[in-house]
């Protein structure tokens, strides 16, 4: 009994240590973790109010204003030092800096016009720059005027022109006169309702200095709105609106079947010519296949004969031809027909 005993204390004591093992792991399981998740929830959030704060600060047009307000103004002395440079030697860096010192006028300028253009105010910036960019390359410092003052003209000339452009799919104003008028009308006929007048076309004619056709045209255009032709007419139709527009042309079918017969014509007359005379010839190209023809008596002086034999000639050689044509053009009838009608 006692040997038994001794060989059953080597279980105890294995079993006994594998209890004792295990809270070891636990423990060492423990000191681990706290080390690895602390790390990674600072990370997220941090990226997180990174994404947050650009996606609600972020404004191009504010960051545009930041980024020209660090260039600094000019001086009169300044503007005339860097515009000599520009005009006599073309220098590159001279116009970079006039140009980047007026970046805040084109701004100015271009807040003018918003209350027209109504859309993205960075589309009539970048228009403004194109003109200030062009008055720097025209602007001549030896007449003694302000180089603001001349580039506004600059600045407003490409601005107004990018507007009219794009006012709408179809221009509304091409010329000089019609793009003036497009940014006058409305103003006078406020103008015109406040003093109390009816801004009638003939009273803004005398106003504006155009004429009445001009004033009821452009006010059509401002009034009206783009129409597709390729638009269906209702939701659920397939008839498109261009099927109902009429023309006076012909059609590109009817256009390619009479340049067909023209040629087919003409090659049938060449070699008509071959079975006439030396005289009828001439008297069917001077008298029949001509835009200029002569006259009876001009043909008769030329080889001697009376007016009435020349006639004679004439109506025969036109005989012979509609003879011709008949037998070797089956729709010849049919064709000359539909040219008297």
């Amino acid at each position: 009994m006692g040997l038994k005993k001794e060989k059953a204390s080597p279980k105890a004591a294995a079993k006994g240590a594998k209890k004792v093992a295990k809270p070891k792991k636990k423990a060492a399981a423990r000191t681990k973790k706290p080390a690895k998740k602390p790390a990674k929830k600072p990370a997220a959030k941090t990226a997180k109010a990174a994404t947050d704060k650009a996606l609600v600060k972020f404004d191009p047009l504010q960051r545009y204003l930041v980024e020209i307000s660090r260039h600094k103004l000019l001086t009169r002395e300044e503007e005339r030092k860097w515009a000599k440079l520009v005009f006599d030697h073309e220098d590159q860096d001279a116009a970079y800096i006039m140009i980047t010192a007026n970046l805040r006028l084109v701004v100015k300028i271009a807040l003018e016009f918003q209350r027209v253009w109504m859309q993205n105010l960075l589309d009539l910036i970048q228009e403004g720059n194109i003109g200030l960019m062009q008055a720097v390359r025209k602007f001549d410092p030896y007449k003694n005027v302000k180089f603001s003052y001349y580039a506004s003209f600059w600045i407003k000339a490409y601005i107004l022109k990018f507007i009219m452009d794009n006012w709408r799919l179809v221009k509304i104003g091409t010329t000089q006169g019609q793009r003036k008028l497009f940014f006058k009308l409305k103003k006078e006929k406020q103008k015109l309702i406040d003093e109390g007048f009816d801004p009638k076309p003939k009273l803004l004619s005398e106003r504006l200095g155009v004429s009445e056709r001009e004033i009821v045209d452009m006010d059509q255009r401002l009034d009206g709105w783009d129409l597709s032709l390729d638009a269906p007419l209702k939701e659920d139709s397939a008839t498109e609106r261009i099927e109902f527009l009429s023309t006076e042309n012909a059609s590109a079918e009817d256009q390619m079947a009479k340049k067909e017969i023209e040629t087919l014509l003409h090659n049938k007359i060449e070699v008509f010519r071959k079975t006439m005379t030396d005289r009828e010839v001439e008297i069917f190209d001077l008298r029949i296949f001509s835009d200029s023809p002569l006259t009876l008596q001009e043909i008769g002086d030329r080889y001697g004969i009376s007016r009435e034999r020349v006639r004679q000639v004439e109506k025969s050689i036109i005989k012979k031809i509609r003879e011709y044509f008949k037998r070797e053009l089956p729709d010849f009838e049919a064709y000359t027909d539909r040219e008297k009608a």
